[in-house]
């Protein structure tokens, strides 16, 4: 289940996978991962947190007014509601091909044999449990393993594990369809050359990924925003993976936290940017404050 899981949560680490580029200079208001949600007639103060999906233990951000946020809200809100089995299941089927054509059509012979010794050297998986799965969801898996620590630990899994044990009611801000879409807008050709490159170069994600982390312990979401719309590979897709879902999320948001003080907890390149969550809420008349 939380193999399932952090491959289901990770748009915002795949997205990191293509990309490259400078990191931009934040100033201290921008260095936060928190944020605090006010205004517009709203009963009770809401929160917004920025995660990266899957991270080392050592490298986990979570401060007390973090903490004080989560205790404080009444309900939690995720990119996707995972406690809910239905929601699970709807987005594992989801990524099943169903264009009539197997995992290894998508492959030389050459590719095919590398893919599957990698998978069982390095992750101690049989290639035959992903025959009938879309390539994505192969890169989302191997995308998992270069991390370099024995615990890599899931913000989503941590807060929702928090919320159950504090009774809380946990919700989703998009279905799994919309998601699998999301995943869909990459072509196969560029997944299975992405995907080649990690195990040739027994790199998966490395460089990226580090750069990634580094900017999140800073908390400094303009170096965030920066690494993943540097990617030239994502090009005009980069709307598809944040701007429309940005903008999609807003009135969902709105509605969510319109009664209730809830902590939502999604990708933290959705935050930062001109179309991001935060600028977005405050076009829409909310105050967005940083919380340190």
């Amino acid at each position: 289940m939380k193999r399932i899981i952090t491959f289901l949560t990770g748009l915002l680490t795949l997205a990191i996978s293509y990309s490259t580029g400078a990191q931009q200079k934040a100033t201290a208001k921008d260095q936060s991962l928190l944020w605090r949600i006010s205004g517009k007639h709203m009963a009770k103060p809401s929160f917004l947190f920025g995660t990266i999906h899957l991270i080392c233990i050592d490298d986990y951000v979570w401060t007390e007014k973090m903490k004080q946020s989560l205790a404080n809200s009444e309900k939690i809100c995720l990119e996707m509601n995972l406690n809910d089995p239905a929601v699970v299941m709807q987005a594992t089927m989801g990524l099943l091909d169903t264009s009539g054509k197997k995992l290894e059509d998508y492959f030389t012979p050459e590719q095919f044999k590398l893919v599957k010794s990698y998978l069982k050297d390095s992750i101690g998986m049989d290639i035959s449990l992903f025959e009938q799965m879309k390539p994505i969801a192969l890169q989302s898996i191997i995308g998992t393993t270069g991390l370099n620590c024995d615990n890599p630990i899931s913000y989503e899994d941590s807060i929702m594990k928090t919320a159950l044990n504090d009774k809380k009611e946990i919700m989703g801000l998009e279905e799994p369809k919309e998601q699998i879409d999301v995943l869909g807008s990459i072509s196969a050709d560029t997944v299975v050359k992405q995907l080649m490159a990690d195990i040739q170069s027994n790199n998966t994600n490395d460089s990226e990924y580090w750069r990634l982390v580094s900017a999140y312990k800073r908390q400094d979401l303009p170096a965030l925003f920066s690494l993943i719309t540097s990617s030239k590979e994502l090009g005009d897709d980069l709307g598809v993976f944040l701007n429309d879902r940005n903008k999609k999320w807003i009135p969902r948001i709105a509605d969510k936290m319109k009664q209730s003080s809830v902590f939502f907890a999604v990708g933290a390149g959705h935050l930062w940017g001109q179309e991001g969550v935060i600028n977005l809420l405050r076009k829409d008349g909310y105050t967005v404050e940083p919380l340190k």
